[in-house]
């Protein structure tokens, strides 16, 4: 099966997605990650406020499953959070870039983008 990716976003190794706009990046997990998941029945959203270094784990998932960490792609400070997700987390399986998005952060070091893959190398990671 072919996962949705959203050309407009940045990716990481670990299967995050990253949505800048001026100094705020919205996040969240790819189309691929959320199949790997399944069924996500829980999302442990960081506290506003939270600051986080690129790569530290940021949140917890958890499906039927599994529960998995979600990494911070970037370094920042969490300034919005996806309440909808407390309630209806599948809300991530059915559209992961544009409902399902997760936290807005801050960006702290907007070079770190640098490191981050474009759509046709996280299409070419994941194999497809």
């Amino acid at each position: 099966m072919m996962s949705k990716i959203d050309e407009s976003c940045k990716y990481t190794e670990t299967d995050e997605w990253v949505n800048v706009t001026g100094n705020k990046a919205r996040i969240g997990i790819t189309d691929y990650a959320q199949h790997k998941l399944n069924d996500l029945t829980y999302v442990d959203l960081p506290e506003i406020g939270m600051k986080v270094s690129k790569g530290e784990p940021l949140l917890v998932v958890e499906s039927v499953k599994s529960a998995a960490d979600i990494n911070a792609p970037i370094s920042g400070t969490v300034i919005e959070v996806n309440e909808e997700l407390e309630d209806n987390a599948e809300t991530i399986n059915k559209d992961p870039y544009a409902k399902g998005w997760i936290v807005v952060m801050e960006l702290e070091a907007p070079d770190e983008l640098d490191s981050l893959l474009d759509a046709s190398a996280y299409a070419k990671k994941i194999g497809e």
